[in-house]
């Protein structure tokens, strides 16, 4: 959707249909389509893609795809995740690409999607998503930072108890210190050891259509990012206060006990 409207303002400010299918790196007859509707277009396939080694296991997908649309965006099944489950509770001898295809196709009958968009080494994306956690037998919501870096897909992913400012910066600073590197340009639209050592193995993977594991293609990644500072910076809130005659000190609802001498 980001590269339709890009095309369609470019060539509403003076730049041909030739130069921009070169500038974007698209033909000229999906530029003449991007130029023909307001919004992509929505298409249906003509005959249904038989799959020998899913058919059977649609049903039970379809079933946790469902049971997802209660829990949080970024808590649902991934292709991944499906493939993990089929594999392991349900028999599955199929290959990943089987699932990522069925997902992704599931995802796009509703909306034409012409080419991917491309990502130049060393730039980054951060959010805060939800989750839904169980914390000593206690299901809780919880927030999660996430940066991602687009060229490779290689991320980082780290838990809090809330979405606040000091979650953010701290976010960023173990995501640099886990990387090794600091982004060219960030784009800001218990537990947490687990979500690291997950990140790292999914630099194993390998993405449809490349040749290389995430891992590899984020050495790029990193050799285009700048280095760590020499001193990391603390991600805190400072403010003034009272230490009362208990030797507690206030601080946005709560009291904290102080060392006392």
């Amino acid at each position: 959707m980001e590269l339709y409207l890009k095309v369609r303002l470019a060539v509403s400010e003076g730049m041909t249909r030739r130069q921009a299918a070169k500038h974007f790196n698209v033909s000229r007859d999906s530029v003449a389509k991007m130029l023909s509707y307001s919004t992509p277009p929505g298409y249906q396939r003509r005959s249904p893609i038989r799959r020998p080694k899913l058919d059977a296991f649609v049903s039970t997908i379809e079933q946790w795809l469902e049971a997802d649309m209660v829990m949080p965006r970024k808590q649902r099944h991934t292709a991944k995740r499906v493939f993990d489950r089929l594999r392991d509770e349900c028999g599955f001898t199929g290959g990943y690409t089987i699932i990522k295809d069925y997902m992704r196709e599931r995802d796009q009958r509703r909306q034409e999607v012409f080419v991917p968009l491309s990502h130049p080494p060393g730039h980054a994306q951060a959010d805060f998503g939800e989750a839904t956690v169980v914390i000593g037998g206690v299901e809780q919501k919880a927030r999660f930072f996430v940066l991602d870096l687009p060229h490779s897909d290689g991320c980082y992913v780290r838990a809090y108890p809330a979405a606040v400012a000091e979650a953010w910066v701290d976010g960023h600073i173990h995501a640099f210190a886990f990387f090794g590197a600091v982004p060219q340009f960030p784009t800001w639209d218990a537990f947490n050891a687990f979500l690291e050592e997950q990140c790292r193995k999914r630099q194993r993977d390998r993405l449809r259509g490349e040749s290389e594991t995430i891992g590899e293609r984020l050495q790029r990644d990193l050799a285009a990012m700048r280095p760590l500072p020499a001193s990391p910076f603390d991600a805190c809130d400072q403010a003034s206060a009272v230490v009362t005659a208990q030797s507690l000190v206030r601080y946005k609802t709560n009291d904290y006990s102080v060392p006392v001498a």
